[in-house]
Formats: structure tokens, C-alpha cells, sequence
């Protein structure tokens, strides 16, 4: 484990521990404030993302910016945002379960260096990855997990709405739910 984000950053990019490395444009660390008690997690970049080096850059991003504003949260100012691999898959494909597991000990480095109160998936993948096996993201999305003393929930990925607008008023709900969750546990969120 790296003790500091520099060295952890600075190791994270020039990883090859797996063929995702061989096609990255950028490796997509993540982005917010490093000491934040809110930490989501995506599944990994897309091709926007590896190409600008910041986790949702591209239209999902751009949806999930709004969500956040509409909850007075900021990568800028509150939150942080990382992604399960760091290296965009081709094709924008989900993860491969091997890509994960050799990508996850960044994510649990940073998770180590933050430690946040409360983890948001965003996504069946991440959510299948750090709440359970089994979770049925369109059932199971803004219910509460308690991880070994993290809340962690799961959300619909913006991508996903961006498919079916239909779901953005549940979605905006769970946003509801974190907003009244952070005033209730988080001491600097707000």
C-alpha cells in the first residue's frame, strides 16, 4: 500500500498488470477532493475519459454533474470520483471479472487513503464488485449497505438514464436519499 496519493497516482500510472494497459490513452486515476467522506465509483472510463484522464468527462458525466449540483455536491468542492478498472476497456465493454481483480487494489489503496464514510456505486458492475454478487441494481438501487462500517449504496449509472430518461426521477431520489444521509453522518461534506 502507497502511503501517499502522490506515490499511489504516480505507480497507478504506469501499470501493466493487465491488457488494458496495452490500448489507454490515459490511465484514469480519479478526481474530487482526497479527503472527502463521499466516494462514488464507476465501473471504469469511457473513451472520453481516457482520453481526457478524468473519470465521467463525456454526456453520462455531464448528467451526473447535474445530479450532483442538484444536491450541493461538487467533484470540485465535496466528493470523489474513481472508477473499479482505470484503463478504458475496448469498445467501452464492461470490465473483464480478471481486469477487475487485478486492477482493485488501486481503488482499495485510495479508498485506504480517504476514508470515506459512505461509497456509491454506480452501476450493476461496481455494485456487484464492493456491496454484493448478486445485487439487483434496478431493485436494490438507494438502499443502504453497512461494509465494515462504510455505508455503501448502489445507483443507476447515468449512462443507463441516458438510455431510459424514464428512470431519472428514481434515480433523483437515491441522490434525495445520500443528501439526507451525509447531513446525518457526515461532519465536512456539507
Amino acid at each position: 500500500m502507497y502511503k501517499t496519493w502522490e506515490e499511489l497516482k504516480d505507480a497507478c500510472k504506469t501499470c501493466t498488470k493487465c491488457g488494458l494497459c496495452e490500448d489507454r490513452t490515459s490511465v484514469v486515476f480519479g478526481v474530487g477532493v482526497k479527503n472527502a467522506e463521499v466516494m462514488f465509483i464507476g465501473e471504469g472510463p469511457g473513451e472520453n475519459e481516457d482520453l481526457q484522464g478524468e473519470p465521467f468527462v463525456g454526456r453520462a458525466g455531464k448528467l451526473l454533474d447535474k445530479m450532483l449540483e442538484a444536491v450541493d455536491l461538487s467533484r470540485d468542492k465535496n466528493i470523489y470520483i474513481a472508477n473499479m478498472v482505470k484503463c478504458r476497456p475496448p469498445k467501452n465493454r464492461d470490465p473483464k471479472p480478471e481486469e477487475t481483480e487485478l486492477c482493485i487494489d488501486w481503488l482499495r489503496n485510495q479508498f485506504m487513503l480517504m476514508k470515506p464514510k459512505i461509497v456509491v456505486c454506480l452501476g450493476r458492475i461496481a455494485a456487484a464488485k464492493l456491496i454484493k454478487p448478486d445485487i439487483k441494481i434496478t431493485k436494490e438501487h438507494g438502499v443502504w449497505f453497512d461494509k465494515n462500517g462504510t455505508l455503501m449504496m448502489a445507483m443507476l449509472h447515468p449512462a443507463a438514464l441516458l438510455r431510459d430518461p424514464r428512470k431519472k426521477p428514481e434515480a433523483f431520489e437515491d441522490f434525495l436519499t445520500l443528501q439526507q444521509k451525509i447531513n446525518e453522518i457526515c461532519e465536512h461534506t456539507y
